[in-house]
């Protein structure tokens, strides 16, 4: 029961970040805001390695600062851009396209072919995009849209890699690794925040809050959960119940922030979701857990 109660408080912390985030943007230049979550979050977690008795010193540098670079500066400065203009909601659903994307690079990558029911998983994915992007219009928030899918496609490559990794070196340890990709993906993100000019940082009760719960909850405590659930829980049940993140985005971004989808993003949102949840059914029949070496709100 516990670790089904931290994976589902995992989905929560996850899932409302994408409402955080989006709201602590008004008062924040994107890469100052993506650049201070990362870095002082990889402090953080490398400051609690010697406590939870953890190896401090890296290990596959050239491989974790490769997967940092995707997977921290890549993903995290996209989807963070992706917050400016468009919506927390659809940001959050078209970056959980990643397993999608994941299916199809595989085949390529790692000689994974599709195969049976996954076809369904394609179909279902590329209509719930086409629904969501509209880009028949190519109006309104199609940069956002355009920026949420690289993410998602970032985190996809950050995970092929991590599968690679995994399986060369089964006993790595994943907290460590995590702290360290994490801090090696975040310097870039500091380094467009420090030469790059923005808007002036207006320093509030939320925005100092937002930063906080980026850094504790949503990495560190995020990661600690996930590690745990995973240890004690069946692939089936950490896949689906991780599919609760982009829900709870889209339903905290409605409710608090009034983003309501338009019937054609709905439903695009819904095929997204039917697509994932393919996905999880698939692992769970295959008897597959979810790599433990990748994680993302």
């Amino acid at each position: 029961m516990k670790p089904l109660a931290a994976l589902v408080l995992l989905a929560v912390i996850w899932g409302y970040n994408w409402v955080v985030m989006k709201s602590a943007l008004q008062g924040i230049g994107p890469f100052q805001f993506a650049a201070m979550r990362t870095f002082f979050a990889a402090i953080l977690m490398l400051l609690l390695l010697p406590l939870l008795k953890r190896p401090l010193r890296p290990t596959y540098i050239p491989q974790t600062a490769l997967i940092g670079l995707l997977q921290t500066c890549g993903f995290t400065g996209l989807i963070v851009l992706a917050l400016v203009t468009g919506g927390a909601g659809k940001v959050a659903v078209l970056s959980y396209t990643m397993p999608f994307w994941v299916m199809l690079l595989a085949w390529p990558l790692l000689g994974e072919k599709i195969r049976g029911l996954q076809w369904a998983v394609v179909a279902a994915s590329c209509a719930g995009l086409v629904c969501i992007l509209e880009p028949w219009h190519m109006k309104g928030s199609v940069l956002s849209d355009l920026l949420a899918v690289s993410g998602g496609l970032c985190w996809a490559l950050s995970v092929i890699l991590a599968k690679k990794l995994h399986k060369a070196a089964p006993g790595m340890d994943l907290f460590s690794f995590t702290a360290w990709q994490m801090l090696i993906g975040s310097l870039p993100l500091v380094f467009i925040a420090l030469t790059f000019p923005a808007k002036p940082v207006v320093w509030t009760h939320y925005l100092a809050g937002a930063v906080l719960y980026n850094v504790v909850a949503a990495n560190a405590l995020a990661w600690l959960l996930w590690l745990y659930a995973l240890r004690n829980l069946s692939a089936g049940t950490a896949s689906m119940v991780s599919l609760l993140a982009p829900v709870i985005g889209v339903l905290s971004a409605w409710l608090q922030l009034g983003e309501v989808p338009s019937h054609l993003e709905a439903l695009g949102m819904l095929l997204i979701g039917l697509a994932l949840s393919l996905i999880a059914y698939l692992g769970m029949r295959r008897h597959e857990s979810p790599d433990p070496a990748i994680a993302q709100e």
